[in-house]
């Protein structure tokens, strides 16, 4: 008899251990199904974002509110600075994005990011993670998922928690590694819809911006400064003589001047700036929060750089060239309603003292009566 009760004990245990194992895996089961949904939420809301700019606050903000993290960044590599470039031709600062790390390597932010072929899971880290997650404190777990494009990662998404169970090296990692390819999708379609965006307002001598773009962006700079009380100020510049160059050397002469030019120009000018091909040979730059005397100090500098080397117009002939600079500014008013009205006085002020230059010889900075 007392065999048959501890056969039936042992029964009665495996039993036990039979039903607390399936409430596990129907807990884990209900786990699994929660986060998958989440991720096809956030899944969806990457693949409708209407903009570059978009997509980067949704893998930022819409992931870190979804999964309840306490720290998320992304890691772009962007060599050639063209994903910053889109951003600011699409009315954006990429210094703005303050978790998105834009790199020219991979190397150099945390050691995992080196060879980064599949989501890695484990312990923060401070020697290793810290320049990814700045003004964070106390994490104990961390994420680094790959965005894998053409077999090749193009960065990663980062998360991290607190708390230290979060991300562990037992972890599946199957929703994640899908999540970071979904992702890289995104990124690669939006930029792409920026490039062709861009194409149709971009001047595809110098790859400024065209005259379009440069009226529409100063309507939007105008109603920043007007929220933030700041001014405003605009270069306008005309290459001196340039029609002898086009006569004496051909066209194509003139356009390695206009290219080497526009050049020159880019070096000066800071990334919020907004530089454009406004007809021919007159260029403009747009300089947000800037007043008159610092505009014309900048102008003054591009004056200086252009006329101290010369040109190389074709492979025997170089030439000294000038410019004259048109400066004007404005503070926008509280109660000032007319933003194209605005747009419109700034430029006409800055190509009238770019006339007022020429007549006065050429070869020198003019401000604006305005």
């Amino acid at each position: 008899m007392s065999e048959e009760r501890a056969n039936a004990e042992d029964m009665a245990r495996e039993l036990e251990e039979l039903r607390r194992r399936l409430k596990e895996l129907t807990a884990e089961a209900a786990n699994n199904e929660t986060i998958l949904k989440r991720t096809q939420a956030r899944e969806l809301s990457l693949l409708r974002a209407d903009s570059l700019a978009q997509l980067l606050r949704a893998m930022v903000d819409g992931l870190r509110d979804s999964y309840s993290l306490d720290a998320v960044s992304v890691v772009l590599l962007d060599p050639q600075h063209e994903i910053r470039h889109l951003l600011i031709a699409g009315g954006d600062r990429p210094e703005e994005f303050k978790q998105i790390f834009f790199v020219d390597s991979l190397v150099g932010l945390a050691p995992q990011l080196a060879a980064l072929h599949k989501p890695w899971l484990g312990p923060f880290v401070g020697a290793d993670h810290h320049l990814l997650f700045p003004g964070t404190a106390n994490l104990k777990s961390a994420a680094l998922v790959p965005l894998p494009r053409k077999d090749r990662a193009t960065g990663a998404l980062c998360f991290a928690s607190r708390e230290a169970a979060r991300f562990t090296r037992h972890h599946g990692t199957e929703f994640l590694a899908h999540l970071g390819a979904v992702a890289a999708v995104c990124i690669e379609n939006a930029v792409n819809r920026a490039r062709l965006l861009r194409a149709g307002i971009t001047d595809f001598l110098t790859g400024w911006h065209n005259r379009r773009y440069l009226q529409q962006r100063l309507k939007e700079e105008l109603a920043r400064a007007q929220r933030r009380g700041a001014s405003i100020a605009c270069l306008m510049l005309d290459i001196d003589r340039f029609k002898s160059i086009n006569d004496g050397y051909g066209h194509l002469a003139g356009d390695h001047a206009l290219k080497e030019i526009a050049h020159r120009i880019e070096a000066q000018i800071r990334n919020m700036d907004t530089a454009a091909r406004f007809g021919g040979d007159e260029l403009a730059v747009l300089l947000p929060d800037a007043t008159a005397a610092a505009a014309a100090t900048l102008a003054e500098r591009i004056r200086e750089v252009i006329a101290a080397e010369p040109f190389k117009l074709t492979a025997q002939i170089e030439r000294e060239l000038t410019v004259s600079i048109g400066v004007a500014a404005l503070s926008p008013g509280r109660h000032e309603t007319d933003l194209k009205a605005m747009a419109d006085r700034l430029l006409a002020d800055a190509d009238a003292a770019l006339y007022r230059a020429k007549a006065l010889g050429r070869n020198r900075v003019q401000i604006g009566a305005g």
